[in-house]
């Protein structure tokens, strides 16, 4: 069973967070820039640990270098 949710990606934030915003959609803060992938690996495992599934278990399917991505959690 997969589910896939919208985020909205604030990088270089103070604060690691994840907000539920509607259903389906979410907005994450990260505190590594978007730079060399950081800010998509640190989505990766912030999103892992909300969600409680391992890393693999989390894939970008849109968005690789836009704030706004499609994620797919497996």
């Amino acid at each position: 069973m997969s589910n896939r949710i919208w985020i909205s990606v604030k990088p270089q934030a103070k604060r690691e967070s994840v907000a539920k915003v509607a259903d389906g959609e979410y907005r994450v803060a990260v505190h590594p820039p978007a730079h060399d992938n950081q800010a998509n690996q640190a989505v990766v495992k912030l999103l892992a640990e909300y969600f409680s599934v391992p890393k693999s278990a989390i894939a970008i399917l849109r968005g690789q270098r836009s704030r706004k991505k499609l994620i797919e959690i497996r």
